[in-house]
């Protein structure tokens, strides 16, 4: 299961399932739990913990050093849970102490070549990151989300569950849930109504969030005034109020 070739540091601890390529290094303090594959020419950094049946392609690099002047060498980690897939050239660092000192990455979550998670990110549950999708520090992803290819989000965003981005699109600011932007800078279109039946959500849900949409994300009207509209409406699907809750809480501010 283990290629002759592989350098594994005697502290890393790997479930006896493990398979690791040819080539491939895995440093101190890591720690693999079963069916978990690498390919060959891929690294494995320090003060990892990957958890089962993640699959990591060939060349690359999960757990390096964060890409950020203020980390001065401070222990720091990286937690990926189940079943994700990191295809070739995958980047992905661990936190910083000026952060919350760890990338998190949940499961099920596809990242294609070359996508890169910056320190400090977290990203939930059943993510696509299609070829070259980026994310720089600070970044939070949540379940169910989508980004196009070649698609750069700026540090500290926050990406609601169920979006969407197109093709290279470059985010700044906030990207409210169930909702599909593209461009650069990016705009936000509409609800993503598509996706979200393929997912299985009612038509009656996904109208109540294609207005508010409108109103909280496309019109000009007072945010006062669109809150005092959303209490008065019939509106209470636990995803109308995640849609609301998400957008008061925004820090950036969203895209709009």
């Amino acid at each position: 299961m283990i290629h002759k070739t592989a350098i594994i540091h005697p502290s890393a601890e790997l479930d006896s399932t493990v398979s690791v390529g040819a080539y491939s290094i895995i440093e101190e303090d890591v720690r693999i739990d079963k069916n978990t594959k690498i390919e060959p020419h891929s690294i494995i950094k320090s003060n990892t913990t990957i958890g089962c049946g993640n699959k990591i392609y060939q060349f690359s690099s999960i757990g390096e050093a964060p890409q950020d002047l203020k980390y001065k060498g401070e222990k720091s980690q990286l937690l990926i849970s189940d079943n994700n897939i990191f295809r070739e050239f995958c980047t992905i660092n661990r936190g910083t102490e000026a952060g919350i000192n760890k990338t998190v990455i949940g499961s099920n979550n596809l990242f294609m070549s070359y996508t890169h998670v910056a320190h400090d990110c977290i990203i939930k549950d059943n993510c696509i990151f299609s070829n070259a999708a980026s994310l720089a520090g600070h970044v939070e992803v949540g379940n169910h989300a989508s980004l196009g290819g070649f698609t750069l989000v700026h540090q500290f965003c926050n990406i609601g569950d169920h979006a969407f981005s197109g093709l290279g699109s470059v985010i700044s600011r906030d990207v409210t849930p169930f909702t599909l932007v593209a461009g650069n800078h990016a705009r936000a279109y509409k609800i993503n109504t598509t996706g979200l039946k393929r997912f299985g959500m009612t038509d009656e849900v996904i109208h109540s969030l294609e207005k508010l949409f409108k109103l909280f994300v496309k019109s000009k009207t007072p945010r006062e005034e669109c809150v005092k509209v959303f209490n008065e409406s019939e509106a209470n699907s636990e995803e109308s109020k995640y849609f609301v809750d998400f957008i008061l809480k925004s820090n950036r501010g969203i895209t709009r």
